[in-house]
């Protein structure tokens, strides 16, 4: 990987690139599961996606662990691990701590949002995120569980997609 290019950025042109890259992979992901969902069906899209967070769950946390690692224990080690994965720049995370536990939301859901905007209907996205942020969190800590409180296709409150709580197994 040559990344010389950069060398002659400043801080706020780093910024820059960072933010038109979030922005590309977010737009592979979109047409991605789009062109996947068109041709094979949105079940066969859901599925492919599990499949494919999983992995990236997996191997993001390895790298994050890796570059960045340890953290501590628990789910703020979690937390403080998953806020380096580039995906969670990318969405508006709310955390509330209670009881060393983290219930953590998103009011909108790019994804969603992306849909509703173009007339689409919501996608079935909990078991993916589920398996994403299960074996993101087995790499960091695996003493942490994740728990959906609700996603799609679960009904939500119209100003929140989707809910999870992190906590720590009690032995």
């Amino acid at each position: 990987m040559n990344l010389s290019i950069l060398d002659g950025l400043d801080s706020e042109g780093l910024r820059e690139y960072i933010r038109s890259l979030l922005w590309q992979f977010r737009l592979v992901d979109a047409f991605w599961f789009l062109k996947t969902e068109e041709e094979h069906g949105l079940a066969s899209a859901e599925l492919l996606n599990e499949r494919v967070w999983t992995k990236v769950g997996e191997l993001g946390a390895r790298d994050i662990l890796k570059r960045f690692g340890p953290f501590t224990p628990g789910p703020e080690g979690v937390l403080a691990a998953y806020q380096l994965f580039p995906w969670s720049l990318m969405v508006d995370y709310r955390v509330e701590r209670t009881n060393g536990e983290l219930i953590v939301s998103v009011p909108q859901c790019p994804a969603q949002e992306g849909r509703r905007k173009h007339g689409l209907g919501p996608y079935v996205c909990k078991y993916m995120h589920l398996a994403e942020f299960q074996a993101f969190v087995k790499v960091i800590d695996p003493s942490v569980r994740v728990e959906c409180l609700f996603a799609p296709p679960d009904e939500h409150p119209t100003d929140c997609d989707c809910k999870w709580r992190f906590y720590a197994e009690k032995a």
